[in-house]
């Protein structure tokens, strides 16, 4: 599978592609800078391009930007992406001194993402982190996914799949996204407070 991680030089996507590539896919990294794309790509064993040139010939388009770009850069992109399922991993959080709050927003990220492409739009792996991704071993956790198209659902199942231990879990429609985004604000503030690397795990999953 031709995986492009847009947003593959920050730390979420250097990590991711690097799982990624450990697991035998093909994968391009994006980003706005060229020379920054070239760079981390290197260091990661993958191909480097600009964040257009990524996508052109994916099978599926992860969209690893940070959460407050994620809209602009899929509109950017809108053209380029056509009809390539898109993966929408990032949430929204709201940061304070008593700890991280999930987006107001009414609808999730992945939910409004998908109102700027014409490309099937699916989400997850919400509650998988840079730091556990980024290892040498997969991480021992289970990882959800949501949409509402099945074929491209299926494909991030599938990708998902190579990249933990656990399950890769279809928690069901987009709509689900909400929960899924809201999910990282609990695990950061769990993180946070007990000063470790938690993950999801499900149980009684045959």
């Amino acid at each position: 599978m031709r995986i492009a991680v847009v947003g593959g030089t920050g730390a979420f996507g250097r990590a991711l592609a690097l799982r990624l590539r450990k697991a035998g896919a093909d994968v391009t990294i994006g980003s706005r800078d060229p020379a920054r794309a070239a760079s981390v790509a290197s260091e990661l064993g993958v191909t480097g391009a600009t964040n257009g040139e990524a996508v052109r010939d994916a099978d599926l388009i992860v969209l690893a930007v940070q959460a407050d770009a994620a809209l602009a850069t899929a509109g950017e992109l809108a053209s380029a992406i056509g009809s390539t399922p898109v993966l929408c991993v990032a949430s929204e959080l709201r940061f304070a001194k008593d700890g991280v709050r999930p987006s107001p927003e009414a609808r999730s990220l992945a939910e409004r993402v998908a109102d700027v492409l014409s490309a099937p739009v699916v989400a997850g792996m919400h509650s998988l982190a840079a730091a556990t991704l980024g290892t040498d071993a997969a991480p021992d956790e289970d990882a959800l996914v949501c949409g509402d198209d099945a074929a491209a659902k299926a494909l991030a199942l599938e990708l998902v799949s190579g990249l933990v231990n656990g399950r890769a879990v279809d928690a069901g429609p987009l709509a689900s996204a909400r929960a899924l985004e809201g999910m990282t604000a609990v695990i950061v503030n769990v993180n946070k407070r007990y000063r470790a690397h938690a993950g999801v795990r499900f149980t009684g999953l045959p």
